[in-house]
C-alpha cells in the first residue's frame, strides 16, 4: 500500500485552531468562531483515524510475524491468520477515509448557484439547445429537491433561449454543478434544415456560487446603474414601468442586467447577487490560476473558452471531452439524467488533487470520440 501523506502540517494546524479557540476573544465573531469550531472538529478525527491507520500497520505486522515464527503454538498462528484479513480491510478502508479527509473540500462547494446559459454559434438552432440545458439542469435540480429560481432571460424568435440566468438553490448546489461551466457543442439536425444536414451549434454555460454581501465588497461608487422599461412578454405592467435594470461594475466592467420581474427593487436586488458572484467567481479563477500545471479546463480553471462536451443526437452519443468519457444514452441526459457524468468530473478531480497532495503523476485523459 502507498504511504499516506504527511499528517505533520495537518496538525500543526490543528494546534493553531486549539490555540485560537482559547483565545477569551474567540466567540467576538460567531460566524468565524462556527467556521473554526468546524474545522477543528474535522482535523480531530482525521488526526484519530491517522492513529487508528497505525495501530492497524502495527498489528498486522504483529500477526504476520506470529504467522512465520515456527516456533508459535499452532492454534495462536491460526488466530492470527484469522484476525489478518479484518485487520486489512480496516486499514484500507481508514486509508481511504484519510485520503478524502486530507483533501479538504472547496469553500464554495456547500453554496447556491447562479447558472448562465448562452446560445453561441449556430443562430436559431443554439438558442433552442440553450433552452434544452435549462430545461435539463432545471430537471436535474427537480430530482434532488433543489429550488430553480430565473432572475433574467431572451427569448429568440423560435422559442429557444438567447440567454437566461437562473438561481438554484439547496443542498451542495455548487459541489454538483461546478464542473458544468464551458462550450457546450450539439450535433443534430434542425428542425429548419430541409435537407437533413447535420450542423454544429455552441451554448455557453457559465456556473457561479452563490456571493454574499460579506465574501464581496462592492463600493456603491463604482456602480453605474440605470433603468428602462421591460421588453417582450409579461403584461402591461411590465411595459410601462421603468422595471428594467443594468448594472455597470466600472473597475471590471462587468454587466448585469435584469428585467424578469415588475418590481424595479427585486430587478436590482436580483442583478447585484449575479454581480456579486461574477465577483467571486473571477476572484476564485484569478486563485485557481496559480494551479493551472496541475488542474486545467474547468475542473480547476473555470475556462469558459474551451469546449467541453458534446451533443451528438445522431449517434445518441454524450462526449465529455475533459476525461474521456462517452455516454449513449442522449435521450436520458436530455432529462435531467447527468448523475453519471458529474460522479465521473468528481472522481477525476478527487484524483488530480490527489496527485497533487502525494505527488503522485496524473493520469492522462483523452475523449475516445471522433472530431466531426
Amino acid at each position: 500500500m502507498d504511504p499516506l501523506p504527511d499528517i505533520a502540517p495537518f496538525r500543526r494546524r490543528l494546534d493553531e485552531l486549539d490555540a485560537q479557540m482559547a483565545d477569551a476573544s474567540f466567540y467576538t465573531n460567531p460566524r468565524k468562531a462556527a467556521e473554526i469550531s468546524r474545522e477543528q472538529q474535522k482535523l480531530v478525527q482525521l488526526v484519530n483515524d491517522y492513529r487508528a491507520h497505525e495501530r492497524a500497520g502495527r498489528d498486522i505486522a504483529e500477526a504476520e510475524a506470529l504467522m512465520r515464527d515456527a516456533a508459535a503454538d499452532a492454534d495462536l498462528r491460526e488466530l492470527a491468520a484469522g484476525e489478518l484479513e479484518a485487520l486489512r480491510t480496516k486499514r484500507a478502508s481508514l486509508a481511504a477515509e484519510l485520503l478524502h479527509a486530507m483533501i479538504p473540500p472547496e469553500p464554495t462547494d456547500s453554496r447556491n448557484t447562479v447558472m448562465e446559459i448562452r446560445a453561441g454559434t449556430g443562430g436559431d438552432e443554439a438558442s433552442l439547445f440553450a433552452a434544452e440545458l435549462f430545461r435539463l439542469y432545471s430537471k436535474f435540480a427537480e430530482g434532488r429537491g433543489w429550488k430553480v429560481q430565473p432572475m433574467s432571460s431572451s427569448a429568440s424568435d423560435r422559442g429557444g433561449l438567447k440567454e437566461v440566468i437562473f438561481l438554484i438553490t439547496g443542498a451542495d448546489v455548487y459541489k454538483w454543478l461546478k464542473f458544468e461551466s464551458g462550450v457546450h457543442r450539439v450535433q443534430r439536425v434542425p428542425v429548419t434544415e430541409a435537407n437533413g444536414r447535420i450542423h454544429t451549434s455552441t451554448v455557453t454555460v457559465a456556473v457561479l456560487p452563490e456571493a454574499e454581501e460579506v465574501d464581496v465588497q462592492i463600493d456603491p461608487q463604482d456602480l453605474e446603474i440605470t433603468v428602462s422599461r421591460a421588453s417582450g412578454p409579461g403584461g402591461q405592467g411590465v411595459n410601462t414601468t421603468d422595471s428594467a435594470v443594468q448594472i455597470l461594475h466600472k473597475p471590471t466592467g462587468l454587466i448585469v442586467q435584469c428585467a424578469d420581474e415588475r418590481s424595479q427593487l427585486k430587478n436590482k436586488a436580483r442583478a447585484m447577487t449575479v454581480l456579486r458572484s461574477r465577483l467571486l467567481k473571477r476572484r476564485e479563477e484569478e486563485e485557481h490560476a496559480k494551479y493551472a500545471a496541475v488542474r486545467r479546463s474547468q475542473i480547476g480553471s473555470g475556462d469558459r473558452s474551451e469546449r467541453i462536451r458534446t451533443y451528438n443526437f445522431p449517434q445518441n452519443r454524450l462526449t465529455d471531452h475533459r476525461i474521456g468519457l462517452t455516454l449513449y444514452n442522449l435521450p436520458q441526459v436530455m432529462e435531467g439524467d447527468i448523475d453519471a457524468v458529474i460522479a465521473a468530473l468528481q472522481k477525476a478531480d478527487f484524483e488530480e488533487k490527489l496527485a497533487t497532495l502525494t505527488g503522485a503523476p496524473i493520469a492522462a485523459r483523452r475523449s475516445d470520440a471522433p472530431e466531426e
